[in-house]
């Protein structure tokens, strides 16, 4: 079974999650506090600018790399609202199976690399936004910026037929866990007192070393995923 490493959390992210969350507690009665709690639900479009340092480890070639192709999965949010203007987005996803393709030579050895799924994995994600909403409560359409953290974890790592037959034989995967900053703009619309609809394009910052081992030698590279995702969902407010 694959080890899944968990770095420790920065001091400063642990106190402004602690900060956030003292603030939720403590504002029970902010404006619209008749319906202060909303649960989301819609659709994640992640697309990945990845970028990886070249492979390095015995036998390996040079140029050898990879590339993180895009995904969809379900999103799932509970949002608390502080005031008029504030409100906390707790953010999930479905963990998709996310598919990694080689890129550089055309074959290793005979065996094909370029363009070829080498390795699939899942990721878990949750995301904190502390975000702040433009114009009056009792505007129908309200776009609102926000920024928070996010960890990301991978499970279900997988080296694919193709590239255990790159590598040279069964390939174990470790990936290690990120921390990072979150960044997102949307569009909020106001369909009745309840329900609202939603749109917004966020960016995240993953990144992860990859360590891959085959007959007990090991290949390393770092990945930076950069992802970008389109959430488009509707809301429940109670």
């Amino acid at each position: 079974m694959n080890k899944v490493t968990y770095p420790r959390l920065p001091a400063s992210l642990g106190i402004l999650i602690v900060l956030l969350g003292a603030a939720t507690a403590a504002r029970p009665a902010a404006a619209g506090a008749s319906n202060p709690n909303e649960l989301r639900l819609g659709a994640y479009f992640v697309f990945y600018h990845s970028s990886a340092s070249d492979l390095s480890g015995p036998y390996v070639p040079a140029g050898v790399n990879l590339k993180v192709r895009n995904v969809q999965t379900l999103y799932a949010a509970y949002v608390r609202r502080l005031s008029s203007r504030f409100n906390l987005e707790f953010a999930f996803g479905w963990p998709p199976v996310t598919k990694t393709e080689g890129r550089g030579p055309a074959t290793l050895g005979s065996v094909p690399y370029n363009g070829v799924v080498i390795s699939t994995a899942r990721w878990l994600s949750p995301t904190v936004l502390l975000n702040y909403e433009f114009l009056g409560e009792h505007s129908r359409l309200r776009p609102y910026i926000g920024v928070g953290v996010n960890y990301t974890t991978f499970i279900d790592r997988n080296s694919t037929a193709a590239g255990d037959a790159a590598s040279g034989g069964p390939t174990r995967l470790s990936l290690s866990a990120s921390v990072g900053t979150a960044v997102t703009v949307g569009l909020a619309y106001r369909i009745a007192s309840r329900w609202h609809a939603y749109a917004s394009y966020s960016y995240s910052q993953i990144k992860s070393n990859l360590r891959a081992q085959t007959a007990g030698e090991v290949r390393t590279t770092t990945i930076d995923f950069r992802p970008q995702a389109l959430v488009i969902s509707v809301g429940y407010s109670f």
